[in-house]
Order: C-alpha cells, then structure tokens, then sequence
C-alpha cells in the first residue's frame, strides 16, 4: 500500500498544485472589509496568514489598527485604512492632520502598503449636520497633510457614502442626489475630480430586497437568471440590482455637477446568512448566492451597462461574523467566516487560519502555504 501511494505521488502533486493554484487565484482583484466590532476574532498575523491563503490583496479597515498594519507587513495586501468620524472636527487642523499621518500612516508604509484613507463612514446619511459641514475640509486638509508629507502621489483620499444619499435610482439614468445634500456633495465631487480619487458607495441590494419583497425580484437581486429590466432613457438591460444602483450614482453624479470622469467604487456589499424574523431573505442559501455570484462577475473583469470599459470595483462585507455589531442580527451576520476560521457558506474560497501565530514576512508566507499543503497531501496519501 506504502509503496502505490508513492507511486501515484507524482500525480497527487500534480492535481494538487493545479487545485492550489486555482483556489488562490480566484479573488482576482476584489477586496474584502476587515471589521473588528467583536470579542472572539483570531488575532490580526493568523487574519494575515488566511487572507494569503485566500490571494486576497487588497484590505479595507474601518481605523488605522497598528496591530494590523504590523501583522501585514511585507505582505503584498494593499490597504485602505480608516479615519473615523470622531477625528472629523480636529482634522480640519492642518497640524492635527499631518500629527495623524506621522503617528498611524508613516510608522509603517516602509512595510506595508496603505493605498488610502477614508475620511469619515456614512456622514451624509447621519442627523448631524455640524459633522456634515466638517467633511469636506477634513479631506482636504488630510490629503493637503499628504502633499505635505510627499505621499500625496501614493495615498488618495476619499470617504465612504450610504447608498442612501440618493432620492431617485431607478431607472439608473434618472438617478439623483438627495436635494439636502446637494450642497455637501458638489464640494466632494470637486475634491475628487481636482485629486483623480474615486467616489466609494455602500450599495446592498439586500436592503432593497428586504423592505419590498414583494416588488423586487429575487433573482434579480443575487445575480441569478432572470428576465431583467430596460432603462427606458438608454435601453441598456440591467440582469442584477448592484449594478444598476452603481449606475445610479453614476448619473448623479452627472446630473449634479456636469462630471463624467469620476470613478464609482463599491466600498462594501454583502448579504446576510441570518437576521431578525422581519429581515426577509437573509439566508445562507441566498448570502452564497449573492457573493458567489458577485465573485464571478468580477472574475469576467466586466464593467457596468452604462460603463462596459470600466471594470466594477468591489468591496466584500464582510471577513468575519461580528458578535458584538449593534442593531438587528443581520449586522452581526455579514461574513464569509466565522471567527474560527470555518467558511459560513461555501463560495468556492479555500481558506487556512493556523492555530497560532506567525510573522507576516513574504519569505514566511512561501514556507508555511507550503508545508500546510504539503500536510494535507500527505494526510491524503497515507490515507489511500
């Protein structure tokens, strides 16, 4: 028996390294957020090592995490790293702001790749306006600090908006701003044209799903076959929700201020595997559906209808269940993994999260995927 199962070595190799290779290689350019609002996650270096084993490169936090940015040093991942609405109103000081970059950005971009800085989550959705009128100065003054420093050139500035900062999305050309915003987003638009930054959404078709069940088509939802729609100003057909909402702020963003040149980016997107009793829809079934379906999409390197040329750029929500998330269940259910590492449901992504620690160095990553593989080869050849 010892001496087939070295035979067939060669071979298990063979198959295993192409499996390997296929496993790795199918996040393509997607990234995933990286929330920690919970008691019992792994900590940031075994985090480090799963995403490695998943090939996802690029990470988006919510904060400037020091353990993190440490863990992920020489890594390869690219991060957007969050300033959070607490620091809005102290930004808008040019020395509060360079004083910020010295502490949690500079320590550690020798090592690690810090790509970008949200300023602010959801500002323009909230109730507070004096916090609303804090945010276009702070990315300014943030990304003035940037210049300041010379990483201007590597470092974009941006903030991260609610899908709800629009009044109108359907059809995806009539869509519009918020009349209230108006004033705060022309600001932010012109910021982001005069720096070439992207404009980042948080779309969830579930939401839409969620509070008319009745009226929105499942499928159309999770990227399943279905008979789709027709903008009648365009006559372009949308087949999914999400990128007929990407759309939407496309147009109005247009229709705001007259720019056609500003890219949209999803900054989150997911859907729930559990929620409350009246958040129709959040399965499991239908969470794979939704970022399985989304996954090859973004494999196919497609753009939107309205920008077939413009490849969609996507932010999973999330990494892990959070336990300790505020509001409905759906909150604390978003992640492709539970804290222990095992996947929630299966989309196709082979992960590994050790039992311990280990460095995050590029050297480190090359040995311990190769002697966790070779581990599990050799457990299937003994097995035989």
């Amino acid at each position: 028996m010892a001496a087939a199962s070295l035979r067939l070595l060669p071979l298990l190799l063979f198959i295993f390294s192409d499996s390997f290779i296929n496993t790795i290689s199918s996040l393509g350019g997607a990234g995933i957020n990286y929330g920690q609002i919970a008691n019992n996650l792994p900590s940031p270096p075994r985090v480090a090592y799963l995403l490695n084993s998943l090939n996802i490169t690029r990470v988006k936090l919510y904060d400037a995490d020091p353990n993190v940015l440490t863990a992920f040093a020489n890594s390869g991942v690219e991060f957007v790293i969050g300033l959070g609405n607490e620091y809005l109103q102290k930004m808008s000081d040019p020395i509060e702001a360079q004083s910020w970059i010295q502490q949690r950005v500079q320590p550690y971009i020798s090592q690690t790749k810090i790509r970008c800085i949200t300023v602010g989550n959801e500002i323009l959705t909230g109730n507070d306006r004096q916090l609303m009128s804090y945010l276009l100065p702070a990315m300014q003054t943030v990304n003035a600090a940037l210049a300041t420093l010379g990483l201007d050139k590597q470092i974009y500035v941006t903030t991260a908006h609610s899908f709800n900062i629009l009044s109108n999305s359907f059809p995806p050309s009539a869509g519009t701003f918020r009349q209230d915003l108006a004033e705060y987003l022309h600001g932010i638009l012109n910021f982001h044209q005069q720096t070439n930054s992207p404009f980042l959404i948080n779309a969830y078709p579930f939401f839409a799903y969620k509070d008319s069940p009745d009226q929105v088509d499942l499928s159309y939802a999770l990227f399943q076959p279905n008979s789709g729609t027709i903008d009648p100003n365009t006559n372009l057909r949308y087949d999914n929700m999400l990128y007929a909402q990407i759309d939407a702020v496309y147009s109005a963003i247009k229709a705001l201020v007259g720019h056609s040149d500003i890219q949209v980016k999803v900054s989150e997107t997911g859907w729930p595997s559990k929620g409350d009793l009246n958040e129709v829809g959040a399965t499991p079934e239908n969470a794979r559906l939704y970022n399985g379906n989304l996954l090859r999409r973004i494999e196919m390197n497609e753009g939107t209808p309205a920008k077939p040329s413009v490849p969609i750029d996507i932010f999973f929500f999330a990494l892990f269940n959070e336990d300790l998330k505020p509001g409905p269940a759906s909150e604390r259910n978003y992640g492709l993994y539970y804290p222990d590492g095992s996947p929630v449901y299966n989309i196709g992504l082979q992960g590994f999260l050790p039992r311990m620690d280990y460095s995050a160095s590029a050297k480190n990553y090359v040995v311990m995927i190769f002697f966790t593989y070779l581990s599990h080869l050799l457990l299937l050849i003994c097995s035989l």
